[in-house]
């Protein structure tokens, strides 16, 4: 019996992420924060290190450096183990030069690399998902069932069709029709797998396990296939055995600023979707020496709070605090988001004196009020700045900040002038603030 040691995930970096701008602006999707000190790409390789897959390789390519740098402090194996976590970029070859135009495109032009490894199994994965999953019982199922390619998939709700690549399979699980994000009803209509009306589909979560040999001849017969779920998949069905491996566990796909929102503030609830204190399975991330959080005079309810912050004379509620966050004296937080920091200023919690640094300090200065937010990392707020919500389908620009589906979002290093207000129009009985963009 084949064991897990022939197994290489190969984990898709993701493209431009313009569905996640402004959070991909300085960073590919994996790169993002979530939970307040972990990285997207931390799932995946923490699955595959709890259910002993131990060669795993990353293809990057837009925006890459912060999740090279992430990966290298974070993934480092001994001398006496046999495993590695590698980055495989995008790069210019003999035989190709264009930059990765898909899923499937992006391993076509890792083929040389693939078969460097004499790994006689590869699981593709994504880098921007949320789930715990042991591959184990997936690698185990291929081998038993004769699969070629095995699917995971997941029940899949009547709303959420469009989203996925949908499946239909025989009574021994093999994948016998597959639609890439099925709109047209008639279609919708016909690919319904489940008695269950609250799920009645069944689709596709973006992992693949191949034969390695079985993936080589796919990529190099078909160079016209650049994507797996639109193409590789669906051809393939009809020429291999496909099978499916069901899954039924939390798993979300952080595509969108709304996702990525909802789902960070999922993790404060009492009981949340998905847990992060699990012995077993943990999540793995980059080391850090930091201090303890001092909370000093302050409301805090349902707060995430990473190590490393400080905060003062604060209320915090149904909020994510990230690392080294700086909430000053009378700040007020709600619903919101707030990365923290990369680094330590001088100036600290407990002083505020723009002059200090002759800028406005890393964090939320005194008296600010936001809800409804995400703040990047080192994002400089200044006194008094509020910040809310606008109506759900919103879309704006303003100046150093962007409302991405009603959410409110603060760029990376962005820096938002004492008194600023970033909100819907006040109401006439409402008092008079500074409008943002207006000089302080």
């Amino acid at each position: 019996m084949p064991a897990l040691d022939e197994v290489l995930a190969v984990i898709l970096g993701g493209g431009r992420g313009t569905r996640l701008f402004p959070l991909t602006l300085l960073r590919s999707k994996p790169a993002v924060p979530i939970a307040g000190k972990y990285r997207l790409i931390d799932i995946p390789i923490s699955n595959c290190i709890n259910s002993g897959i131990f060669r795993i390789a990353v293809l990057t390519q837009y925006n890459s450096v912060s999740l090279h740098r992430h990966i290298t402090n974070t993934y480092q194996f001994d001398n006496f183990h046999r495993g590695w976590v590698q980055i495989w970029a995008a790069e210019q070859t003999l035989s190709s030069s264009d930059w990765y135009q898909g899923t499937a495109d992006a391993v076509r032009k890792q083929l040389f690399e693939i078969r460097a490894t004499r790994a006689r199994y590869v699981l593709i994965l994504a880098g921007d998902h949320l789930y715990r999953m042991n591959y184990a019982p997936m690698f185990r199922q291929h081998l038993e069932s004769g699969a070629e390619i095995t699917v995971a998939v997941k029940p899949v709700p009547t709303s959420e069709a469009p989203r996925f690549g949908i499946l239909k399979r025989d009574l021994t699980g093999r994948i016998v029709r597959f639609a890439e994000k099925p709109k047209d009803p008639d279609l919708l209509a016909e690919m319904v797998s489940r008695d269950d009306p609250e799920r009645p589909y069944i689709g596709s979560m973006g992992i693949y396990l191949f034969n390695t040999e079985v993936l080589v001849k796919l990529l190099e017969e078909h160079p016209e296939f650049d994507d797996f779920g639109g193409e590789v998949i669906p051809y393939a069905i009809n020429y291999h055995h496909v099978y499916s491996y069901d899954f039924d566990g939390y798993w979300e796909d952080i595509g969108t600023i709304r996702s990525f929102y909802e789902t960070n503030l999922a993790l404060t609830d009492p009981n949340p979707p998905f847990n992060f204190f699990d012995p077993e399975f943990p999540i793995y991330s980059h080391p850090r020496f930091l201090p303890g959080s001092t909370i000093e005079r302050s409301v805090l309810e349902n707060v995430l709070l990473a190590e490393g912050c400080c905060i003062r004379n604060a209320e915090i509620r149904r909020s994510v605090i990230g690392l080294r966050s700086r909430i000053r004296n009378g700040a007020r937080i709600e619903n919101t988001v707030l990365m923290g920091a990369d680094y330590y200023e001088k100036v600290g919690c407990e002083d505020y004196d723009e002059t200090m640094l002759g800028i406005i300090p890393i964090g939320i200065g005194p008296g600010c009020e936001i809800s409804g937010a995400i703040i990047d990392k080192n994002a400089r707020i200044g006194r008094g700045v509020i910040i809310r919500p606008f109506p759900r389908g919103t879309d704006l620009d303003g100046d150093g900040w962007v409302v991405r589906d009603g959410i409110v979002v603060i760029p990376k290093d962005a820096l938002i002038k004492p008194g600023t207000y970033i909100g819907p129009e006040l109401k006439p009985s409402e008092p008079k603030v500074q409008v943002a963009g207006e000089k302080a």
